[in-house]
Order: C-alpha cells, then sequence, then structure tokens
C-alpha cells in the first residue's frame, strides 16, 4: 500500500485509508486531504508524487493550482469586508465600480456577483489566458458588456469572471488587490499557506497540475457553457505556467493544499475565530448561508442553491453525501478536476481534497468519497 505521511486520528483511520487506495489505484498522483474539527486538525495527510513519472515525492508544504476551490478564499474576502461595514453586498456594484454600471448593469448587487446571478459569467469577445490575466482589460471589458440575461432571474456559474468581479470591488473598496488583501488580512493571519495566484518564492514547491482524462467535450457552439468553458479554455497544462501563478484570478487559481485550504475556512466553521484569530462576527459567518439563487444553474446545467459565494445545498448534494448531512448547514465549492472544501457550520468542521491529477466531469467521486469517509468517521464518536 502506498504511503501515506501526516498526522490522522485512530477515528478518521478510514480516510487516511481512502488516500493510500486512491494512490495504489492511480486514481490520485498526489494528493492531500485534511480535516479539522473546533479549530484542530485531526486529519492532515498526504501522500504520493509532483509528477506524472512518480519520481518526485509529493511534501508536506507542496502546494498546487486548486482552480474553483478559489471562489471560497475569495468569498470569504467578500464576507469579511461586509462584516467590516466596508461594503454592503446589498448594495450596487457601482457605488464602488462606477464603470460597472454601463448597459443597464446599474442595480447590480455586490450579492448577485458572490451568488452568480449577475448575468456576467463570461465575456462576449474572444478572450486568450493572456487576456484573462490582464486585470485591467477582463475588468474594463465586463463593466462595459451588457448581461447576458436579466440580472437577477437566474444563475450562471462565473467560472472566471468571478475572480476580476468581486476582484475589483475588493480593489476599488481596500485599495489593495484581492491578492494583497487574502495575503494580507486572512491567510497571513492565520498563517495558512494559501495564496491567490503564488508568489515566485514558492514555485521549487508547486506541483504542476497532471492531465487525467481527455479534455473536457465542447458544449453546442454558442450556448452559454460554450461561451464560459472555451472562451477560454483552460488545460491542466495552462494552469501550471509561471504567468498563470502569477496572476490573480479570485476564482480561478487560487494555490495551496488541503491544510491550508481547510484551515483558511475554518474562520466560517468556528463562528469567526480560529486561533486566537478573529476575522468575522458569528452573524457574518452565518451570511456565507444567505441564498441568492435556487435552481438549475445556465452554465453547469446542475441544480445549485447558491449562498454569498458558496454553495448551500441542492438535491445533488443530498443524492451525493445522503443522510450524512440532512438539516446540517453547509457551505461548499469545489474545483476543476477535484479539489474541494467543505464548511459544517454545525459540526465546526471544514474537509478539504486538494490533488494534482485533473480529472474533467462534475462527478468525480475522489472527492465525495473523502467527504463521506469523514463523516462516517465523525459518526463514531457520536
Amino acid at each position: 500500500m502506498s504511503e501515506v505521511h501526516g498526522a490522522c486520528s485512530d477515528q478518521f483511520a478510514e480516510v487516511r485509508s481512502l488516500l493510500a487506495g486512491n494512490l495504489d489505484a492511480g486514481a490520485d498522483v498526489g494528493a492531500s486531504v485534511a480535516v479539522f474539527i473546533d479549530g484542530e486538525a485531526v486529519v492532515d495527510i498526504w501522500g504520493g508524487h509532483v509528477d506524472e513519472a512518480r519520481s518526485r515525492p509529493w511534501q508536506r508544504d507542496t502546494i498546487v493550482n486548486m482552480f474553483s476551490s478559489t471562489k471560497t478564499m475569495t468569498a470569504l474576502c467578500a464576507l469579511v469586508l461586509a462584516d467590516r461595514g466596508v461594503i454592503d453586498l446589498h448594495a450596487p456594484v457601482a457605488r464602488y465600480w462606477p464603470e460597472f454600471a454601463a448597459e443597464g448593469k446599474e442595480r447590480v448587487e455586490v450579492r448577485q456577483l458572490l451568488g452568480h446571478t449577475c448575468g456576467l459569467p463570461g465575456w462576449d469577445g474572444p478572450m486568450t489566458i493572456a487576456d484573462v490575466l490582464d486585470r485591467e482589460k477582463a475588468t474594463t471589458l465586463l463593466a462595459r458588456q451588457a448581461p447576458w440575461w436579466e440580472p437577477g432571474t437566474a444563475a450562471g456559474y462565473e467560472a472566471i469572471t468571478y475572480g476580476p468581479l468581486l476582484g475589483e470591488v475588493v480593489r476599488r473598496t481596500t485599495g489593495m488587490t484581492l491578492t494583497r488583501f487574502f495575503a494580507g488580512e486572512i491567510a497571513g493571519p492565520l498563517g495558512a499557506d494559501c495564496h491567490i495566484g503564488a508568489p515566485a518564492e514558492a514555485d521549487a514547491r508547486v506541483s504542476p497540475m497532471i492531465a487525467g482524462t481527455p479534455p473536457r467535450p465542447r458544449d453546442p457552439a454558442g450556448s452559454i457553457p460554450e461561451r464560459v468553458f472555451f472562451n477560454p479554455y483552460v488545460t491542466p497544462a495552462d494552469a501550471s505556467t509561471t504567468a498563470w501563478r502569477r496572476g490573480e484570478l479570485g476564482g480561478s487559481n487560487g494555490h495551496g493544499n488541503a491544510r491550508s485550504l481547510a484551515r483558511v475556512q475554518q474562520v466560517l466553521a468556528c463562528g469567526g475565530t480560529v486561533g486566537g484569530v478573529r476575522l468575522l462576527s458569528e452573524a457574518g459567518c452565518a451570511r456565507a448561508l444567505e441564498q441568492v439563487a435556487d435552481g438549475t444553474d445556465l452554465v453547469l446545467g446542475l441544480p445549485v442553491r447558491w449562498g454569498m459565494g458558496y454553495g448551500i445545498g441542492s438535491p445533488l448534494v443530498a443524492d451525493l453525501y445522503g443522510p450524512r448531512v440532512e438539516g446540517r448547514r453547509l457551505a461548499f465549492w469545489g474545483g476543476s478536476g477535484g479539489s474541494w472544501v467543505l464548511v459544517d457550520l454545525d459540526a465546526r468542521m471544514t474537509i478539504a481534497y486538494v490533488m494534482n491529477r485533473h480529472v474533467e466531469g462534475a462527478f468525480d467521486r475522489r472527492s465525495v468519497d473523502f467527504v463521506n469517509a469523514a463523516y462516517d468517521s465523525l459518526a463514531l464518536a457520536a
């Protein structure tokens, strides 16, 4: 059986065995899993390798691109700023970013950016990866653009636009880029090795992403999903470049491992305070669960209930986790390829899975299995 490193309480031995089994079977090349409860790590494990040839071991401090798990980091920034009174989540975006009012967007609210209902899930014109990494160009184009539907009437997943949209609100209200704000106000105080982008000094610790499946199949030409996911289409190789790491995409290019991602999201799980560091009030944490939308997402084609930047439940979640999560207050989201973080505000628990083998498809079972194993282990102490 593959060697798994790190600490894992005996109660959660099933989680360790699952990671070892995934590494043995090739479902994972390199990965990390963490479970925190009430501010303490009951699972902090890793194993495997950072390269497809399996010649370089995944280390304790290995980090990797997490794609859309980054959205939970950006959502936390917005919640912190709202709790401090710097932004009003129900205020028009144009209050903070006047240019955004163009093309009938003067009434779009900040919460609609967080809840994917603003009607800007993609760009109208052709975009390259270099274009989306150009903050000024990406945000200027979105400010000038008309919504694809009446804002607030439907949800459409802001796969890449989420970061530029919310990042500009953060920049306009704090004078700091999203990367700087997250580093200085959240990750730094928590001592979490989590980044929006990744600094040059971390390059030696970054695992490249490994394509574990064929590319995503094309969506019908001209459809909303096609306009979102293929303008531009970002491959695991693209997300492993230096240019990608230096970018500031608050929905797409966060770097970290399971430990750091879970520690950051313990803020929500623990009522706003972790390790003696208070970042949110109890009420500020509860705002994550305020519903913005509920229904079939126009981009994902799946039933999703959106809160303030997090998924907060849907029939799909019940199908995946069953009675384990029934009645629980959950906030969660994951990234293309497989990464995932789930926050249980009732159990004061976060569960995170971060890996380098990128698997296309909404129903990759790896994170589901880890979440279920964690809940089954938690039940042993009940």
